[in-house]
């Protein structure tokens, strides 16, 4: 996930504190629902004991996709989609689990995949922003230790803020859709495919719709601390 650091705890003040106290909160309630979602339904196998591994690959064979190789990474929740390698990679835990949650997680990230293949382009859009939006959250932690340093925040430090905070804002904006589609694909494919059955679909969907939340919270806590350096700006 893109960093999105909260620059008002330099510019402290009641709005200072509420923006931060909201921003926190959010990524708290985010953490929170994704960790509650993701525990319970790892517990719960999939009647048709299919693994996570085994239905990426059934799914990317359907979609007639057959150039992407499917690994196993460490860490928890740290499955992606590597459109320049061509890797679909998955966390242990849902490579070899066969959980509702391992499962969705894995048709979630193959339906990056298929994303890819029929150029989506919010996916599009997204790849051309990673440069750029990756530059902006390096730059963001050097502004808010010399606005420390220097004990305000001003001038050209509000203005980078600002800089940043707009490509981030956009960035976690044009996320949201290529989320939330990757994650309708993954209910579908695993429908179609018997993987999962209707009653199953629900813990696989709660347990994705968790997973989206923390790009809702990303692109709002952006957003508001966005604002509220426009704000300072205009003072």
């Amino acid at each position: 996930m893109i960093l999105s650091l909260p620059l008002n705890f330099i510019i402290m003040g009641p709005g200072g504190f509420l923006l931060l106290i909201i921003t926190a909160g959010l990524g708290m309630y985010a953490h929170y629902r994704i960790s509650s979602a993701y525990n319970k339904y790892s517990k719960i196998k999939t009647k048709s004991g299919i693994t996570g591994r085994e239905a990426a690959g059934y799914i990317l064979k359907k979609a007639g996709i057959y150039d992407v190789e499917v690994v196993s990474v460490n860490g928890h929740l740290s499955d992606f989609y590597d459109p320049i390698n061509k890797q679909l990679a998955l966390s242990q835990e849902n490579f070899s689990g066969n959980s509702l949650a391992a499962v969705g997680v894995a048709a979630h990230e193959t339906g990056h995949a298929i994303q890819h293949k029929v150029g989506y382009k919010a996916l599009q859009m997204r790849m051309t922003l990673i440069p750029i939006t990756n530059i902006s959250s390096k730059v963001l932690p050097f502004v808010i230790m010399t606005g420390f340093i220097l004990g305000k925040m001003g001038g050209i430090f509000i203005d980078i803020g600002i800089i940043c905070y707009a490509i981030l804002t956009f960035f976690h904006l044009v996320t949201l859709p290529v989320e939330f589609d990757a994650s309708r694909r993954a209910r579908i494919e695993l429908m179609d495919l018997g993987i999962i059955d209707n009653m199953e679909s629900v813990g696989v969907v709660k347990t994705l719709n968790a997973a989206g939340f923390t790009y809702v919270a990303s692109f709002v806590s952006s957003l508001l601390n966005l604002i509220y350096l426009i704000m300072l700006r205009r003072d």
